[in-house]
């Protein structure tokens, strides 16, 4: 754990700071250590749903629901603009939210006219870098059974997984034919699913049906396609970021076998967690989990929210997000963090755990969590985009993590400090507590902070401005603040 950290969360530890005492749930002292650089801050990422999907995750419709395709024109230039920008990376689910299929049923290109457009013209508008490519299933032909829902490839010889990895490569040469920059690749979603349904159902993984796309690999089938696959990927896209696994992170059996081939290892830039609306103290309390195995290879979490589940153990989904996103930057050294998805349709009943926004689409509506949202528009889901919005505006990317020194590692009060790519300070400070929490600051180096405000219920409140050597920084219960160099 870099920095000066002792875990103490409920010790009534004081501290001096300008000559005043404060109980430990009232305030702590942090030193930036500017001189003490951390990771690399890439840029946040989230996922898109350019397809149907049915209520609750079950089944895929052939109906066409899905976003920007059911904007109106103004509405995606808005979506574009004041929900997306600022965000590095879309995540792509290929077979699922991407899943048209060519005549023999070998590639995955678009399901309607005008899905790669929607697409294209989303990544210009928004200012993404790029989507983050990843397979739910790859397409049908190379599965046993024909079809995106479950079930596993049909070989593993040679001949086959050769003949396979080149489709995946015609595969992202068509995304990049329709305009779309690949910034990262992943093999397989969730590539455990299928064994965890074998042994709660006691059948063969083959045989086992998800309510949506999915392919099961065991661990050395998932090592033995990456093999073969990912220098291919590499070859046509040399900068291209690829992760493994979408699950359980550099500690798992699917990270463990890519260890035992060493060239296979080369090829994987970074070690991808599914935390699924966890609470936020996972990041402290089990860093040595999280980060068993990692050799050096960065570590993330690429899809984050809320399932029904979640609700009965998060009391706060707002500051709980907010506070996982800093946790696995400060933690886990964390490059990036994905949240699910941008806009979930009214229809869709799971929508409020997984969505930072609602959108309408055209029709007679069965369910509508949203009956004032006119047809064609969306709105902001607060829980979750409020949770967020701060770091997209004042988290530049590329920006240099700098160690914090602190009194105690509190639970409920988190401080993220970072440096941007033209040397300025930025400051974001999150306090999950029910009262006041003074964050007492040493080392902001003199310079002049402007301070905004986020909440559940309001956005980038203006705090007027702090400057000195070291600085009090109050931060009301329910809040993150950002306190950005000028």
């Amino acid at each position: 754990m870099s920095g000066a950290y002792s875990i103490k969360a409920f010790t009534l530890l004081a501290c001096l700071c300008g000559g005043t005492a404060f109980a430990v749930n009232h305030g702590g002292a942090y030193k930036i250590r500017a001189d003490q650089p951390q990771q690399v801050i890439k840029g946040l990422g989230f996922e898109i749903q350019s397809d149907s999907i049915g209520s609750g995750n079950d089944g895929m419709p052939d109906e066409v629901v899905a976003v920007p395709h059911d904007l109106t024109a103004t509405e995606k230039t808005r979506f574009y603009q004041e929900m997306l920008h600022g965000f590095r990376y879309a995540r792509l689910a290929m077979g699922l939210y991407l899943r048209g299929n060519d005549a023999e049923k070998k590639h995955i290109v678009e399901r309607y006219p005008g899905q790669m457009d929607d697409l294209r013209s989303m990544q210009q508008v928004s200012g993404i870098e790029g989507f983050d490519v990843e397979y739910w299933s790859p397409a049908p032909f190379w599965k046993q059974g024909m079809t995106y829902y479950g079930g596993s490839i049909r070989a593993t010889d040679p001949v086959f997984l050769n003949a396979f990895g080149d489709a995946m490569v015609d595969d992202l040469r068509y995304l990049q034919g329709h305009g779309l920059r690949i910034a990262q690749w992943g093999l397989q979603n969730e590539p455990a699913v299928g064994l965890a349904k074998r042994k709660d159902q006691k059948r063969d993984p083959l045989d086992a049906k998800q309510s949506y796309a999915s392919c099961f690999y065991t661990p050395k089938n998932y090592a033995a396609v990456l093999k073969v696959v990912a220098p291919k990927v590499r070859a046509l896209l040399p900068d291209v970021h690829i992760h493994a696994p979408s699950w359980d992170g550099p500690a798992g059996p699917f990270a463990a076998e890519i260890r035992k081939d060493p060239e296979l290892l080369k090829n994987i830039d970074g070690w991808t967690w599914h935390q699924i609306g966890h609470n936020s103290n996972d990041q402290i309390d089990l860093r040595e989990k999280y980060m068993q195995g990692a050799d050096g290879k960065p570590v993330y979490q690429n899809e984050f929210e809320y399932q029904p589940w979640d609700a009965k153990k998060i009391a706060s989904p707002f500051m709980n997000t907010g506070q996982a996103l800093m946790n696995w930057m400060v933690f886990e050294n964390s490059p990036t963090w994905f949240w699910l998805h941008a806009l979930k349709p009214v229809t869709n009943l799971e929508a409020a755990g997984y969505s930072l926004g609602y959108w309408r689409p055209a029709g007679i509506l069965q369910k509508n969590l949203r009956p004032n949202l006119k047809v064609g528009h969306w709105e902001f889901n607060p829980q979750n985009w409020n949770a967020i919005a701060g770091f997209l505006k004042y988290l530049p990317w590329d920006s240099t993590r700098l160690t914090v020194e602190e009194s105690t590692v509190e639970y409920d009060q988190r401080i993220l400090v970072w440096r941007s790519k033209e040397g300025k300070l930025g400051i974001a400070l999150s306090n999950r507590g029910v009262s006041p929490y003074t964050f007492h600051v040493a080392g902001a180096g003199a310079k002049t902070l402007v301070g905004h405000r986020y909440t559940i219920a309001a956005l980038n409140v203006a705090l007027g401005h702090k400057s000195g050597q070291e600085l009090d920084i109050t931060v009301p219960p329910q809040s993150f603040e950002f306190w950005t160099a000028r």
